[in-house]
């Protein structure tokens, strides 16, 4: 079972909202720093071992300069993302870039910052050396398609879009070292949201014995694999959460038995986790404003699915709680839902909660990954803002809720004035 606790009491909260109004993130500083510091020590029995965070989770440069502070670099997808993470002090060979169908633009950008490059198409090995050079370390994505089982989020393998194939693989290092590559690394991300810790255990395997293979094939020694991200979290209350020590223990095995009689040890060790580094600590507050009754029993929210989109997206589960009201019987059944002109705008289906009323403050488990990260502006809906919690009880803004002219900044204002309607 995993508790779904909120930092703040109702007074606290309900005084926290006279300064910043509902909807908003809250994320807790010390919560996030105590659960990087497990990570860091469940791996930390491995000869070089990196965290790198995935950006994508939680963009925000505050953030990421607390876990920069805690060890942990960044593994980015996008210039803006690697621009969030030289921000925040992770630089160079700290951050690792990981993307797809990428534009010349993002990988200078990744050339001119020095981060690791990390490929995701065997016909981008051309491209790079036609366009910026093929630099002294390169990383390439692995696909294992049908050898390996996906999960619903992400998909089957052999379905997916990413990476190179097993040949493809072997003929890409083979490439890349003979036009300069000096270092090698070897990538994969099969999962999403996954909870079963042998799962994981078997993709470091699976990446050990490639390691190996392409040690004896090749005579290429990988200086680290990148283990990729996809470590779940227990949104649902009976769920457990992921033992770090136990999952650290079980992919010590592997690389004892295929990685140290392959002549590779020391490996280095990397993941790119996001969900679980932050997710647990990070609850979207919301304000219950109005409470209909049809066919259902409906309680709406000032938030909607622009502010969190994942129950829509996904039919993902988010624990839900009422402020003051967490030791109260679940006597009523609702579904919970936002302000947005589309019938999926719903956090919750026909859940079963207590008694909730107007005024309410509503808590929205496990948001402090994929959360605000994926809001949208459709009906015209502005983003909330995020708050972070310090370990002194103190609460600092670390991105102000958008306002009207943030819609419209992209907008030629002036050139409307003048355009010319037939």
């Amino acid at each position: 079972m995993s508790a779904k606790t909120f930092p703040l009491t109702k007074p606290e909260l309900e005084e926290l909202t006279r300064s910043y109004p509902t909807p908003f993130y809250l994320y807790d500083e010390g919560a996030i720093r105590q659960n990087a510091e497990r990570i860091i020590r469940a791996f930390s029995r491995f000869p070089a071992f990196k965290k790198y965070f995935a950006v994508k989770a939680l963009p925000n440069p505050f953030i990421l300069k607390i876990l920069a502070r805690e060890g942990f670099g960044a593994d980015c997808s996008s210039y803006p993302e690697l621009i969030l993470a030289d921000m925040a002090g992770m630089k160079g060979e700290d951050v690792m870039f990981t993307s797809n169908e990428t534009p010349l633009r993002e990988y200078e950008a990744a050339r001119d910052l020095g981060v690791i490059i990390n490929l995701d198409d065997f016909t981008h090995i051309d491209f790079i050396e036609k366009h910026i050079g093929i630099p002294e370390i390169i990383s390439c994505r692995y696909n294992p398609g049908p050898l390996k089982e996906g999960n619903a989020i992400i998909g089957k393998p052999e379905e997916a879009k990413y990476g190179f194939t097993r040949e493809q693989l072997f003929r890409g290092f083979c490439l890349l070292r003979d036009r300069g590559a000096k270092r090698f690394a070897l990538h994969t991300m099969v999962a999403s949201n996954e909870l079963n810790p042998e799962y994981h255990i078997e993709t470091a395997r699976l990446l050990f014995e490639l390691a190996a293979a392409i040690k004896k094939e090749t005579g290429i020694s990988l200086e680290f694999v990148n283990l990729g991200g996809g470590v779940g979290i227990p949104y649902r209350p009976e769920q457990e959460a992921l033992d770090y020590e136990y999952l650290a223990g079980g992919i010590q095995r592997a690389y004892e038995e295929i990685v140290v009689p392959a002549g590779l040890d020391p490996l280095g060790i990397r993941t790119e986790w996001g969900r679980v580094v932050t997710g647990p600590y990070g609850w979207l507050v919301a304000r219950a404003i109005h409470r209909k009754s049809i066919y259902r029993e409906y309680i709406g929210l000032d938030a909607s699915m622009a502010d969190l989109m994942r129950p829509a997206l996904y039919g993902a589960y988010h624990h839900i709680t009422v402020a003051g009201k967490e030791g109260l019987p679940p006597t009523e059944t609702y579904d919970v839902v936002g302000g947005l002109c589309e019938n999926n705008d719903k956090f919750a289906i026909q859940r079963k909660l207590p008694k909730m009323d107007p005024g309410d403050l509503v808590i929205i488990h496990d948001a402090g990954a994929h959360g605000r990260a994926m809001g949208f502006n459709y009906n015209g809906k502005l983003r909330c803002g995020e708050l972070l919690l310090r370990p002194d009880k103190s609460v600092v803004m670390i991105r102000r809720a958008e306002r009207l002219d943030d819609y419209l900044a992209t907008l030629d204002t002036a050139a409307l004035g003048n355009f010319p309607v037939s």
